[in-house]
C-alpha cells in the first residue's frame, strides 16, 4: 500500500527529526584512496518492487563499469542502498541513515514521486544535490536550486503525462467532447490528474467525472461502473501499479469502451505486468518513457544486452524497458557530474549540472532552473494485436505498441475508436 503523502505533512512529521540529524551529522570523508560512497533507497518489496528492482540492476552495472575504468577522481564508487518498501513514510529515516550513520558523500532519488517527495527536506537541511528518479514535478513548492529530475516530462511536467494523449484525440473525426478521470490519491497520480485537467482546458473538453480512489483499493469495479455512466468520449486514469491493474481488469470484465482509455496509468510499461494482462491490453493509450524502437534503442543497445545478461538469474524484470536504462543513466548523469565539476562538493556538482548538457544511454539532458529537462520525451503509445499467447518475445519488440506522439518518435497512427483494438 502506497500511503498518501503531501508535503505540509512531510515537513511537519520529519521537520524536527531531520535538523536534529544535521546537527548531529559530521561530514563525510573525502580522503584520497577511500570510495566514494553514493546512497540511495528503491522500492525492493511492496507494490513499487517490479520497477525498483529494474532501476536498482541498472545502478550496479554502471557501478561495476565505472569502477571497472578506475571509478570516479581516481577513486573507486560504492553504492550504499535501502528498501524503503515503497513505502513513503520509511524515506525519511532512510536517507537520515545514509547521511548522518553511513556518511555517504553523495545522494540520489528512490523511484517515484511519492518516495523523491518526502526525501526533500532531508536532502535540503543537509545542501545535498539530489537527482531524482520519475518524480513528477516535486520540485513545484520547494524551488530546490540542487534538485535534478530524471524523469522526461520537459518543462511543463504534470501536462506532459497526457499531453500526447489530448494531441491524437484532437484530431479524430468527430472531435471527442467529453473526458472522464479517475485518479489515485497519492501524490503521483493527483499530479497527473492536475495536468490532465489543464490539458482538458487547453483542449477544450468538458470533465463529466472526475474523482479520486483510496490506496490500496482492490475492486475496482463501482469506478469502472461510475465511469461508464459518465459515458464519456475519453477515460483517463492516473494510477500506480496495482491499481493500474486492477482498472484494466474490471474494464474489460465490465465492458468499458470509451473512443480513448489510458493515459497515465504506471505499471503497464512492466513485463511482469503485460504478461499478467496480454490481450487486455489491447487499443489502450498509454504514457511511455522509452520504447526499443530502432532509433532510442542506438545509444542504449550494449546495456540491455549486459541488464538481460544478468536479469537471468537475477529475478526482475527480464527486459528493463521501464527503470532498468533510467536506474543506469542517473547514475550515469552524476558520475558525468562529477568528471565535469571534478568535484564531490555538491554546490559545484549543482552548478555544473544547471550549466551544462549530458549525453546518457536514455536521451540527452539539459536542465531549466526548476530542475527540469528543457524538452520533453514523453510518448504516447498504444497496444495493439497482442494475444493470450504473447509471451516474452512478444514484449522484446516493437510490434505490439505503436508510438503516437511525439511527431519525432511516431511509429503509426491510432487503431480508433478503442473498441475498433479490441
Amino acid at each position: 500500500m502506497v500511503h498518501r503523502v503531501t508535503r505540509r505533512g512531510i515537513l511537519c512529521e520529519i521537520g524536527i527529526a531531520a535538523i536534529a540529524g544535521a546537527l548531529a551529522a559530521a561530514p563525510a570523508s573525502a580522503q584520497t584512496g577511500e570510495p566514494i560512497k553514493i546512497g540511495f533507497s528503491l522500492a525492493l518489496t511492496g507494490p513499487l518492487a517490479p520497477n525498483g528492482k529494474q532501476a536498482l540492476l541498472g545502478a550496479n552495472i554502471w557501478e561495476e563499469q565505472i569502477n571497472a575504468k578506475g571509478g570516479l577522481l581516481g577513486r573507486k564508487v560504492r553504492l550504499i542502498n535501502y528498501d524503503d518498501q515503497s513505502n513513503p513514510a520509511m524515506v525519511p529515516g532512510i536517507y537520515t541513515k545514509l547521511l548522518d550513520v553511513d556518511k555517504v558523500d553523495l545522494i540520489v532519488g528512490p523511484y517515484g514521486t511519492n518516495m523523491n517527495a518526502p526525501a526533500m527536506p532531508v536532502v535540503m537541511q543537509r545542501g545535498k544535490t539530489f537527482i531524482g528518479l520519475f518524480a513528477l514535478d516535486i520540485n513545484s513548492e520547494f524551488h530546490y536550486p540542487k534538485y535534478f529530475s530524471m524523469l522526461p516530462t520537459g518543462p511543463m511536467p504534470r501536462e506532459s503525462f497526457t499531453e500526447g494523449f489530448f494531441q491524437v484525440a484532437a484530431k479524430q473525426n468527430p472531435k471527442p467532447q467529453t473526458l472522464a478521470l479517475t485518479a489515485e490519491d497519492a501524490e503521483f497520480s493527483r499530479n497527473a490528474c492536475e495536468g490532465a485537467r489543464d490539458n482538458a482546458k487547453k483542449y477544450g473538453l468538458k470533465i463529466s467525472y472526475d474523482k479520486t480512489f483510496p490506496p490500496g483499493t482492490t475492486d475496482f469495479s463501482p469506478i469502472v461502473r461510475a465511469l461508464q455512466a459518465a459515458n464519456a468520449d475519453l477515460v483517463i486514469a492516473c494510477s500506480y501499479p496495482l491499481s493500474s491493474v486492477g482498472i484494466v481488469l474490471s474494464a474489460n470484465e465490465l465492458g468499458l469502451t470509451p473512443k480513448m482509455f489510458g493515459g497515465a496509468m504506471v505499471g503497464l510499461q512492466a513485463t511482469v505486468f503485460k504478461d499478467k494482462l496480454k490481450s487486455k491490453l489491447n487499443g489502450i493509450v498509454n504514457y511511455e518513457t522509452w520504447v526499443p524502437s530502432p532509433k532510442l534503442m542506438a545509444p542504449a543497445e550494449a546495456f540491455f544486452k549486459i541488464y538481460q545478461e544478468h536479469a537471468r538469474t537475477a529475478g526482475v524484470d527480464p527486459l528493463g524497458y521501464y527503470l532498468g536504462g533510467w536506474g543506469y543513466a542517473y547514475f550515469q548523469l552524476l558520475g558525468e557530474a562529477v568528471e565535469g565539476a571534478k568535484s564531490i562538493n555538491d554546490d559545484k556538482l549543482a552548478d555544473y549540472l544547471r550549466n551544462n548538457e549530458f549525453k546518457t544511454i536514455m536521451g540527452d539532458i539539459r536542465f531549466d532552473k526548476n530542475g527540469e529537462w528543457i524538452k520533453s520525451g514523453m510518448m504516447q503509445v498504444q497496444y495493439h494485436g497482442i494475444t493470450d499467447a504473447a509471451n516474452l518475445e512478444t514484449w522484446r519488440g516493437m510490434a505490439y505498441q505503436t508510438v503516437l506522439t511525439p511527431d519525432d518518435q511516431k511509429t503509426g497512427d491510432i487503431i480508433y475508436p478503442y473498441a475498433k483494438a479490441k
